[in-house]
């Protein structure tokens, strides 16, 4: 099937920050007499891609929603500063992957994080030129499927595709009527989808 534009989620599909996650967030939660100790990096690996009253309710279990929400606040505040200036760990090949296929069709990232997020791995990586647009559920509110099909509106795409890592974008690409590829080298499991082992392999399975 030929595509007319490719959206991407970001964690586990494009880099993994949660190194960078790991150090940022133990710094924020040091002072709370409420956190006994800041999640791991395993920890954290096991959240991304949830929203996050989900990623909440397993990384604070301890605490109320309302006071969970303040201590992501606070993380999330911690990990944009932190990766506007130091970035995560980009997924190998991926520069040279966007470049090719940018130059063929618009590419955007669809993800459930914070507002902050997607602009501090554009700057930090300085991937902004390969990127027509990208949403995220902490700008707009919106479930991810939703927010695919407000990207692929906003482009003008008929015919896109989500590359994601797991279960959770292939069911928001199933619910935006959207062909979902699973990139397998990222968090998550995910069956009955078109997989790729790296980035890389995106160009032999997108460009003719």
């Amino acid at each position: 099937m030929t595509y007319d534009g490719v959206l991407f989620d970001l964690d586990g599909t494009l880099w993994d920050a949660t190194p960078a996650l790991e150090k940022s967030w133990a710094e924020a939660l040091r002072p709370e007499p409420d956190v006994p100790r800041p999640p791991t990096k395993e920890e954290l690996e096991k959240v991304m891609g949830m929203t996050d009253r989900q990623l909440v309710s397993v990384i604070f279990p301890q605490v109320s929603m309302e006071r969970g929400l303040a201590l992501f606040q606070k993380c999330c505040d911690a990990e944009n500063e932190y990766l506007r200036r130091h970035g995560g760990n980009l997924y190998p090949g991926l520069p040279a992957t966007l470049a090719a296929l940018s130059e063929k069709m618009p590419l955007a990232i669809v993800s459930n994080c914070n507002l902050g997020y997607i602009p501090a791995f554009l700057e930090a990586h300085q991937l902004e030129r390969y990127f027509a647009g990208w949403e995220c559920i902490g700008r707009t509110g919106l479930d991810k499927w939703k927010n695919i099909r407000l990207v692929s509106q906003r482009l003008g795409l008929r015919r896109p595709v989500y590359v994601g890592d797991t279960s959770m974008d292939q069911d928001a690409a199933q619910k935006a009527g959207v062909p979902f590829i699973h990139a397998a080298y990222g968090f998550g499991k995910v069956e009955g989808a078109p997989a790729v082992q790296s980035p890389r392999d995106l160009l032999d399975m997108l460009l003719p």
